[in-house]
Formats: structure tokens, C-alpha cells, sequence
């Protein structure tokens, strides 16, 4: 389980989360949505390890997040953050190679190339592997930056696997935003906490097993798509006006925007 509690943080004299607390539990897929300044990032970046300045508890399986040191901790946890970028020309390859750098010292095992070439083909990213990353285009390079946390948790001795995703869809296709979910769900088994943070409310509800409201730094809703999700909730959330009703494939609520709001 990762458990966090009463997370206050601040940048100088600006409170950006108020007492945010959260439970994501093992098996679960986890949404974070709310307006662009709502907190988010912020929170993922907290829970992540990214971010050390604030009060309030971050527990890994009862465990305090600051008793892991990095390497250890990068074992087990990957983040995709939003907008991952590399500046200098690897192939594809060696940046997928790049998640298991926590796993090994000198040279990659066996094992981790291995893991890094079911990754590339569960990502249908082999045809791409010799590919200067620099020249690929922008959902290419998701995809390529989705492999690559992919391999740093593919396996996970005697740890739960974390896997954090900062708004993930960004540059990606319809079809490709529906791989991209339908691949983190299938790393959904007892043994793996996965948390998003999400724009597309309508994917959140057809995917999350547990959907989180954030406004103005709060924690203002949490709950299951079927139970939690009203046209009133969000237009507290999202201040538009819109009408549920159910999806005639998931029988899951879909949201309709209105007209002109």
C-alpha cells in the first residue's frame, strides 16, 4: 500500500496542497484529475520522492519514504514525468536500457536485456531500436519514455511495484492512448500500486478503479467511476456543466459536455 498523509506544501509565501491525504492500494488503478493548477504534479512529485519540502507522511508499505536512499528506492518505483526529454542522441534502445540503470552497476545482465527487449516488443517498438531517439516524433517518443519505466519495475523482488504517470497521453494518438492504458492494466496484479495523474476524465472513468478530485490544493472527492462521478461534481471540479449518462459498451458513466458552457 502506499499511504500518504496530511501533505501541506509550499513554493515562498504560496500554500500549493492543504492537508492532502490518499490511499492507493496494490491492484488498483489510481486517477488524479482536476483543473491545471489544482496541485497534481505537485502531489505525484511528492509521493514519487521528487519533491522533500513538506510536511505530512509518505509510507511505502508502513515504511517512511525518506528511509529508502534513490537507488534503492528507483528499483521498485518509476515515474514517467510530464514532459521526459533527453537532449543527446542514444538509440532507442539504450534509452529504453536507461530504466534498468538502478539494477545494475557496470554492464547490464543478461536478465535486464532481456526485460528490455519484451518491454520493446510489448510497446511494438522493435522496429525502432536502432532509431536515433532525437528523430522521432513526439508520441514516438512517449512511447519510447513509457518503455523505459516500464523496464525499471518490469520485475520487482520482494517489493510491491510502484509505477507514478504524469499526464502520460500527452502527444499520443487515440489509438495509442488506449494501448498505453490497456498496458498499465495489465501490470495491475496484487503486487502493483499504479497512480496517473489525467486530463481526459471520460479515459480516467473507463480505466480507474479509483478516481481522486483535486481543487485549489485540496483533496476535494474520492471514489469509484460508478459511484463517485455527478454532473455536480464536476462542475465543482472543472466549473463546465455536463450531463452523465452510461456508456452503452462499460455500462460506466460517460461524460457528455454541454453546449456553450
Amino acid at each position: 500500500m502506499l499511504s500518504i498523509s496530511s501533505i501541506n506544501y509550499s513554493v515562498g509565501k504560496k500554500q500549493i496542497l492543504y492537508d492532502v491525504s490518499a490511499n492507493f492500494l496494490p491492484g488498483t488503478f489510481n486517477m488524479i484529475m482536476g483543473q491545471n493548477g489544482s496541485g497534481k504534479s505537485s502531489f505525484l512529485k511528492i509521493f514519487s520522492g521528487e519533491i522533500n519540502s513538506y510536511s505530512g507522511t509518505v509510507l511505502y508499505n508502513n515504511l517512511p519514504l525518506q528511509s529508502y536512499k534513490k537507488g534503492e528506492l528507483a528499483k521498485f518505483r518509476a515515474v514517467m514525468s510530464q514532459q521526459p526529454e533527453l537532449s543527446f542522441p542514444l538509440t532507442v534502445e539504450e534509452v529504453v536500457m536507461m530504466g534498468r540503470y538502478p539494477h545494475f552497476d557496470f554492464q547490464p545482465t543478461q536478465n535486464d536485456k532481456k526485460i528490455c527487449n519484451e518491454v520493446m516488443s510489448r510497446m511494438q517498438l522493435n522496429n525502432f531500436k536502432e532509431r536515433n531517439y532525437l528523430t522521432l516524433s513526439g508520441g514516438e517518443k512517449q512511447r519510447v519514455q513509457y518503455a523505459r519505466v516500464l523496464s525499471q519495475i518490469w520485475e520487482s523482488k520482494n517489493h510491491f511495484r510502484y509505477l507514478f504517470l504524469d499526464e502520460p497521453l500527452n502527444n499520443l494518438d487515440i489509438a495509442y492512448q488506449q494501448e498505453f492504458l490497456e498496458i498499465a492494466t495489465e501490470l495491475k496484479t496484487g503486487e502493483t500500486i499504479l497512480v496517473a495523474v489525467m486530463h481526459d476524465i471520460n479515459l480516467a472513468a473507463q480505466f480507474g478503479d479509483q478516481l481522486f478530485f483535486m481543487k485549489d490544493g485540496i483533496m476535494a472527492a474520492s471514489g469509484k467511476p460508478s459511484t463517485i462521478l455527478s454532473e455536480n461534481l464536476v462542475e465543482q471540479i472543472f466549473g463546465v456543466k455536463t450531463t452523465l449518462i452510461k456508456n452503452p459498451v462499460s455500462e460506466l458513466p460517460l461524460v457528455v459536455f454541454n453546449k456553450n458552457h
